[in-house]
């Protein structure tokens, strides 16, 4: 059996990729068909069709429940999830499938714990390598962590190699985390949970989430619950660092439910909460550079909540640009395909600036579907 060279394209020729995306926030599963051309030390992207394929209440459950699991369960609900995704994705490519280089997954978290060296994000490469009968890069995050990084965020190689053009990129997803250049270095980190916060207490309420933040904005603001929250020990610690569910269920979640407040005085507090916290990095980073104006690109879900944004921009006095709805919601998913098209190519595509491993790495496992001959 003779297995063919990993490289996809010759220089400065594009590349096509899907990217799959699932967020803590269980908004559903995040596909986008995506083209990248090299142009001497920058990429060029395309992002053309795009889908949200919301989860079934089943589907929704599993992947919530998921850290409950045995291991005999979580395991088959692995290779379960991977057939699943890779059934999406076929129909997702029907028969368009010309020229398409790889599949990058970035799999559903369950677990995410570095200090343990432990990451675990569900949905079986194979799997999805042997529905689709495509390349397949999956798993990133695991040989960041066994370098002793946070193996988080890593959207933060994407925005240096396509949205260089701004100072600041933040992504407001279920936990909101952010990525800028210090020096020559990028640095990163997740900043505090979000949508995951705001989903929880929405639900509360009857509603999948605080459409636009208007729940939030007629609440009345619990200076004690803001400074319980404000108080917690993580938001002292410097970058690079990340979150897990696991944290914001035991510190946050349950810091929220022992308050006596009503559902729609906490999501007021909440929503503050999140503000101030992602507005106090963006000023502490404006002051270090010396900037009196900052551009900020604001992502994820969380860009749709204007009460928050609003919040963010009166707080942090930056300049927040709101890109177009395409990209608000499947930059994610575009750059864990750029991402696999690094792993593919042998190229970094994990820094250590970003995530405190003792080293950069090309982190992914590959399955190469069809590009093996007999």
């Amino acid at each position: 059996m003779k297995m063919e060279k990993n490289k996809i394209q010759p220089k400065n020729k594009t590349i096509r990729a899907i990217g799959i995306m699932s967020g803590t926030s269980l908004d559903g599963l995040d596909i986008a068909d995506c083209f990248f051309t090299p142009k001497k030390d920058k990429w060029e992207f395309e992002l053309r069709r795009c889908v949200t394929i919301p989860y079934s209440r089943k589907w929704t459950a599993l992947l919530r429940n998921a850290h409950q699991l045995d291991g005999y369960s979580l395991a088959l609900l692995n290779t379960q999830y991977g057939h699943f995704i890779g059934e999406r994705v076929n129909f997702f490519i029907g028969k368009d499938r010309k020229n398409i280089s790889l599949i990058a997954s970035h799999g559903h978290t369950v677990f995410h714990q570095p200090k343990k060296r432990l990451t675990v994000q569900i949905g079986e490469g194979a799997a999805i390598a042997a529905e689709c009968g495509l390349q397949v890069v999956s798993d990133f995050r695991t040989l960041d962590v066994a370098f002793g990084g946070q193996g988080a965020p890593l959207v933060p190689m994407g925005d240096k190699h396509l949205f260089s053009e701004y100072d600041f990129c933040l992504n407001l997803g279920g936990i909101a985390n952010i990525s800028f250049e210090r020096g020559d270095n990028r640095i990163a980190g997740d900043i505090c949970p979000t949508n995951l916060l705001l989903n929880f207490l929405a639900l509360q309420l009857g509603k999948e989430f605080d459409r636009n933040g208007s729940t939030a904005r007629c609440g009345n603001l619990n200076q004690k619950l803001l400074s319980k929250l404000n108080s917690l020990k993580f938001y002292r610690t410097l970058f690079p660092k990340s979150l897990g569910r696991e944290w914001v269920e035991t510190h946050v979640i349950k810091l929220i439910e022992k308050s006596r407040i009503n559902t729609e005085d906490k999501l007021r507090t909440v929503t503050e909460h999140i503000a101030l916290q992602i507005s106090g990095v963006l000023m502490k980073q404006k002051q270090k550079r010396q900037e009196y104006k900052s551009r900020v690109l604001v992502t994820g879900g969380g860009a749709f909540n204007n009460f928050l944004v609003e919040l963010i921009r009166n707080y942090s006095e930056c300049e927040i640009i709101i890109p177009e709805t395409k990209l608000i919601k499947f930059k994610e998913a575009l750059i864990f395909a750029f991402l696999g098209v690094l792993r593919m190519e042998e190229k970094v595509n994990c820094d250590k600036s970003v995530t405190g491993a003792r080293r950069n790495s090309s982190g992914g496992t590959i399955y190469l579907g069809q590009s093996i001959t007999i």
